[in-house]
């Protein structure tokens, strides 16, 4: 026996119904407050090249650009002004080289260490063990670097050792109380966790098919590594490494703290040097009058190492974007 009474509505039964205009509202709000920090940040990138851009110009109409990239003297607080930027951009070139044979090595085997040797236990409190070394605040760096580093590598030689070799007096000789060689050292332990970290999950997401079939094919763990596990994640690695070396680039306390304040042309590393920007925090916690033309070099000083770093990320966005490799 069929009934005549028709099916009741999702309105009728009690159904609850979800209120659609009410959920294109909120998902409309929601993307305009997304795109309101999207543009915020773009808008202070802008405000920020922009500023350098208007002070380098400024600076420029006073001084040639010969002049800033050939004179070999940094004196811009002298009566007869000088301004070879290169005497900055020598020493900042040693520090962050010096750096660079610290950390990357280290960075690169404590890497391959956490993702192919240790365990998932010893990886869960190693990997954050080293972090921590990220969240040291680099004025604790430079005075590690100023008051420990430095005496340690100034330590006087035994009576046997000057017997043997005359004259060497010190571990490293001629090495100054500010110097850019135990700035530079610091300065690399400071940036192994990016290394380090960055590395790690790279060589991390290389597909266990790629190391199961190199030992298939007879290949031991460090054959498999080597030829294998690394080139699979060189796009990776090597992003990690630029962005290191930008970073020691930009790096200040550091340098500020163990490298000193003395401008010198010179590829010695223990020599002290100024880089750029140590000499943008010696202007702006200076006496330099605002508007001088002394004070007006630090927009130069900082457009320099903006198009440095700049040029760098480019490198780095582009090697990552050429090798990258995909799997499925």
């Amino acid at each position: 026996m069929t009934s005549d009474r028709s099916p009741l509505s999702p309105t009728e039964s009690g159904l609850w119904r979800p209120n659609r205009q009410a959920s294109k509202w909120m998902q409309l709000l929601v993307q305009l407050i997304f795109g309101l920090f999207a543009l915020l940040s773009i808008a202070t990138t802008i405000g920020i090249v922009l500023t350098l851009i208007v002070g380098t110009i400024q600076f420029f109409q006073e001084v040639s650009l010969w002049n800033y990239l050939f004179d070999r003297q940094w004196t811009p607080n002298f009566t007869s002004a000088k301004f070879g930027i290169f005497v900055l951009i020598s020493a900042t070139v040693r520090t962050s080289f010096i750096a660079i044979l610290v950390a990357l090595p280290i960075g690169l085997l404590a890497a391959v260490c956490l993702s192919e040797y240790a365990s998932s236990q010893t990886r869960r409190w190693l990997k954050p063990a080293l972090e921590i070394l990220a969240g040291i605040p680099t004025v604790v760096y430079g005075y590690f670097a100023l008051l420990f580093v430095t005496p340690f590598l100034r330590a006087e030689m035994p009576d046997w050792v000057r017997a043997i070799i005359p004259g060497w007096d010190q571990l490293i000789p001629g090495l100054q109380n500010f110097n850019t060689l135990s700035a530079g050292i610091v300065l690399g332990i400071a940036i192994i966790p990016l290394v380090a970290s960055l590395s790690e999950d790279a060589i991390y997401s290389v597909p266990r098919s790629l190391r199961d079939g190199a030992y298939a094919l007879g290949a031991t763990k460090r054959e498999a590594i080597i030829g294998t596990v690394i080139p699979a994640a060189l796009s990776g690695i090597v992003a990690s490494f630029i962005l290191a070396i930008s970073r020691a680039i930009g790096e200040t306390m550091i340098v500020a703290l163990a490298a000193g304040i003395t401008p010198t042309l010179t590829l010695d590393p223990r020599q002290p040097g100024m880089t750029m920007t140590t000499f943008i925090v010696q202007v702006i916690l200076g006496d330099t009058p605002a508007g001088s033309l002394a004070s007006k070099t630090i927009y130069a000083v900082g457009m320099t190492l903006f198009v440095i770093t700049l040029a760098l990320n480019i490198c780095s966005f582009w090697f990552a974007r050429r090798f990258r490799e995909k799997y499925e």
